[in-house]
């Protein structure tokens, strides 16, 4: 496997690249790892099932991808610390994907949540967003060169579809991950200390979580995510803002 450098520029430089990509054992998450892959990084799946990990690894070799994987329960903070810790390549990350995810219950309105619920959502959704960013970004910051990716959803924008009522952990969970975006960036300045910072939207999408009818494949969801990871950074770079098909939507 190789080994992660200083500076993050163009696809052409990946081949030098680690990538860690939560929920990367399917859906949107594996697409990103094929395509980054392809492009010559090294990617790492993060996820809690040792046999989606150990597949999906699997298929990556398979197509000629430099691949590994770190099974945890992102949403359990001092088992992502340990884990990522012990790892060869993982704490010196040049781009870290929170792709995981998951969907509240349907019926789950804000009075009619229950803790448990509640704290399942936001234990991946949000949590496990920053406990990630906890492992990693301080190294990111450190040598000043980096790219955090969350991906976040149109539901839990302030405008547009968002915030409407209903599916509140999931909505108001990935309201809390575009916030932790902003603010993370904002503390990073913006860009000019080397490392970006954003959201993405990937729309209604054929996953576990989207359901076989949704109109988007998981490569068209994860165009955004691997336009956000290759980007050439320059002074003119945008962060810190919320991306949907390339393109800055509001929060």
């Amino acid at each position: 496997m190789t080994s992660s450098s200083d500076s993050l520029e163009t696809p052409s430089g990946l081949a030098e690249k680690v990538v860690v990509i939560t929920g990367g054992s399917r859906g949107i998450g594996f697409a990103a790892a094929k395509e980054l892959g392809a492009l010559g990084a090294t990617v790492i799946l993060l996820g809690q099932s040792p046999e989606n990990l150990k597949s999906a690894v699997s298929d990556l070799i398979e197509i000629g991808v430099d691949a590994d994987s770190i099974c945890v329960d992102a949403s359990d903070y001092e088992q992502v610390a340990e884990k990522i810790s012990q790892h060869s390549l993982a704490p010196q990350a040049d781009i870290l994907i929170n792709s995981a995810g998951v969907m509240s219950e349907k019926m789950a309105k804000t009075l009619r949540t229950s803790s448990q619920e509640w704290q399942r959502v936001m234990g991946i959704n949000l949590d496990g967003t920053f406990n990630l960013i906890s492992a990693i970004g301080p190294q990111m910051a450190a040598r000043k060169s980096g790219r955090i990716i969350n991906v976040s959803a149109c539901l839990g924008r302030f405008s547009g579809p968002g915030l409407a009522g209903g599916l509140a952990p999931y909505r108001i969970s990935k309201a809390a991950v575009n916030a932790l975006t902003k603010n993370l960036a904002a503390e990073l300045g913006n860009g000019t200390r080397g490392v970006l910072v954003d959201a993405m939207c990937p729309n209604h999408t054929r996953t576990d979580m989207g359901g076989p009818d949704a109109p988007r494949s998981p490569e068209e969801a994860a165009d955004t995510i691997v336009w956000l990871a290759t980007r050439e950074h320059t002074t003119d770079t945008q962060t810190g803002l919320l991306w949907e098909d390339r393109t800055i939507v509001p929060w």
